[in-house]
């Protein structure tokens, strides 16, 4: 397989204060939303990820998670929102 991501260079948008904020809900929202696909599929909380046995250790509330988890949701919000901003289109509440 030869393929190369090529994400949209979002590094010329800053964030406000505002959607910095928004971050860690849509954060939290991208964890919900994919414990519900994994208990759908028959995924089941276990000490230890195995595909074979469907287990895994992040199937708790966001809150729970360990940070590097977190982590992960955090910069899928974040690049989200960049991506919305850099595509001309505003945020508002």
């Amino acid at each position: 397989m030869n393929y190369k991501p090529k994400p949209i260079d979002t590094s010329d948008i800053e964030l406000s204060k505002e959607l910095i904020d928004l971050t860690e809900k849509l954060a939290e929202n991208v964890h919900e939303v994919w414990s519900v696909n994994r208990i759908n599929e028959g995924w089941i909380y276990g000490e230890e990820r195995d595909d074979l046995k469907k287990t895994t250790p992040c199937l708790v509330p966001y809150d729970q998670l360990p940070e590097f988890e977190k982590d992960y949701d955090r910069r899928t919000a974040i690049e989200t929102l960049k991506l919305i901003l850099k595509l001309g289109f505003k945020i508002e509440k």
